[in-house]
């Protein structure tokens, strides 16, 4: 996804470049936000970013072979905060071009549950990377279940995704979607098997090569464990 946003030339360079700003643009507005600056300056700082992300072709610098994705983007927002930001307070709020859409009016609300502490900039963008990853894979595996006619399905069997094995429901699930017992563990026992597909190749979109998923994979669950 990283390669076919870097290539004007592709047809999929606006798609990619539109569903990495859309997925991954929280993280910078949370790292904006803990760096110090007000709702109104981090949104518009945010905002901006993005823009030049896509007039300059910014991604274009993204070299797979130095570094995650993930990396990359943290680099430049602390760059374009160095340098940048005294040229685009001069813009006035709302009036530069808007290339996406990003979603500023639940921003602040989802800041305002941060707890309270005193975890870095760095430590804030990569929780939220981490918690953003997740998300997506949770959208794409809702979205196949509802393709396949079993949206009530994945409902269901959603909550089973975490916790220990032992301590879930199976009966009481079996017996409110009459199902077998058997049946609910061996659908909860495929849905896990594609959650970690769908983790990986989630992953994978970030990173230079397949050899790099697992270490990407291990560093995500270390990033969680310090929630």
């Amino acid at each position: 996804m990283v390669l076919s946003a870097q290539d004007k030339d592709s047809p999929r360079s606006v798609e990619a470049l539109e569903s990495l700003c859309r997925t991954y643009w929280y993280p910078l507005y949370a790292f904006v936000r803990r760096s110090g600056y007000s709702p109104p300056d981090a949104e518009d700082l945010t905002q901006e970013f993005f823009a030049r992300l896509l007039e300059h072709n910014w991604m274009s610098a993204a070299d797979p072979q130095k570094g995650r994705f993930r990396s990359f983007l943290l680099m430049i927002i602390k760059r374009f905060l160095a340098k940048e930001w005294d040229k685009a307070r001069t813009l006035k709020r709302g009036g530069q071009v808007r290339f996406v859409s990003l979603q500023f009016d639940t921003a602040e609300t989802r800041y305002r549950q941060e707890p309270a502490d005193l975890r870095t900039p760095e430590q804030v963008f990569e929780q939220h990377w981490a918690l953003v990853l997740l998300a997506e894979v949770l959208k794409r595996l809702r979205e196949e279940y509802a393709r396949d006619g079993k949206a009530g399905l994945f409902e269901a069997l959603e909550p089973c995704l975490i916790g220990k094995r032992e301590t879930q429901p199976y009966a009481t699930l079996a017996a409110q979607m009459g199902m077998l017992e058997g049946a609910v563990k061996m659908a909860v026992c495929r849905l896990r098997a594609r959650y970690r597909e769908c983790l990986k190749e989630e992953i994978g979109h970030t990173v230079a090569s397949p050899a790099e998923v697992g270490e990407e994979l291990r560093h995500l669950f270390c990033v969680l464990a310090r929630r």
